[in-house]
């Protein structure tokens, strides 16, 4: 499903009521969204969606925090952390049920949280990606491997954010080791082909709507072949080429994703898609590029918003 978006030369709504759900809001994105939406004029709230409850009822549904119904709001800023996905889309979902417009509605985030169902749509679409394998069988650690073009190779846990559960196994019994493991585990792991050539380091794009509104070049430090900038890398502005742009905005089509951070490597058979993330941080990119991506989201927000602005009301 394509993210929903209003034609063009709608007016900007003005004077909106906004939550952003976020557990904390300290974080440098939440503060960056919270300082956007009070320079535009808005009546913005942060709202931990994990002391949330709800009233699930037919034709009336409600949301609550403590005592406190939540209403009246026109916009709602999903920023839900990976390890409360459940919970955090079923509160999207409520509000998406009491006609509030989200960013990133509830299905496209579960859907992007889903490693291996993103890659699937991704390649369902045509999306370049890195060569991918799938096994339940820990005995099937050969194939995986021969289907990556043999060491070295990635091992990646579903269930893993933010560079945690990667592993770069450089000889096959390695390889074979780190599969075996996770899998006698009972874990989930994608193996992926070793990009080489990317030298450790990625392209982070920002999608707004149907554009790229910044991108920057992660760098991983010395030594390591992952490019979070949590764990030591740098960032700087990059020029992406129109191939790349035109990737990055049909991945988060393909998700269902208004707002995303489209992670790309550079390969010897053009870019390919790392990651599709709904909830990106904006610290590092806004450093890096100088823009006011947070701004851009509200305005985003202010031209498409309204009361059937979500394509999922209803829906499971």
């Amino acid at each position: 499903m394509a993210p929903h978006t209003r034609a063009p030369g709608k007016p900007f709504l003005t004077n909106m009521k906004i939550a952003i759900l976020s557990r904390n809001r300290r974080l440098y994105s939440t503060q960056s969204l919270l300082n956007a939406c009070e320079k535009r004029g808005h009546d913005v709230r942060v709202i931990d969606y994990l002391k949330c409850h709800m009233n699930i009822t037919s034709h009336n549904p409600r949301i609550f925090l403590a005592d406190e119904e939540l209403s009246g709001y026109d916009a709602v800023i999903p920023r839900i952390g990976a390890s409360h996905t459940f919970f955090g889309t079923a509160v999207v979902r409520q509000f998406e049920m009491m006609g509030v417009y989200p960013t990133n509605e509830s299905v496209a985030i579960s859907r992007s949280r889903d490693k291996l169902r993103s890659l699937q749509l991704l390649a369902r679409k045509g999306i370049g990606l890195p060569v991918t394998a799938f096994a339940h069988d820990p005995k099937a650690a050969s194939s995986l491997i021969e289907i990556c073009g043999g060491a070295p190779l990635v091992i990646k846990l579903l269930e893993g954010t933010q560079g945690v559960g990667v592993v770069l196994a450089e000889t096959r019994k390695a390889a074979e080791s780190v599969i075996e493991a996770f899998r006698g585990l009972q874990a989930n792991i994608l193996v992926q082909e070793f990009i080489k050539e990317a030298g450790g380091a990625d392209i982070r794009c920002l999608v707004v709507g149907s554009k790229v509104v910044a991108a920057m070049k992660r760098q991983g430090k010395e030594g390591e072949f992952r490019s979070n900038l949590h764990r030591g890398g740098t960032s700087e502005v990059i020029r992406i080429t129109p191939e790349e742009r035109s990737t990055a905005v049909r991945a988060a089509s393909v998700m269902g994703l208004n707002v995303a951070g489209v992670d790309l490597l550079r390969s010897n058979h053009g870019s390919v898609v790392m990651e599709v993330n709904s909830s990106p941080g904006l610290e590092g990119i806004e450093a890096a590029t100088g823009k006011d991506i947070a701004g851009e989201i509200i305005k985003f927000i202010e031209q498409n918003a309204s009361a059937t602005g979500t394509r999922t009301k209803g829906k499971g």
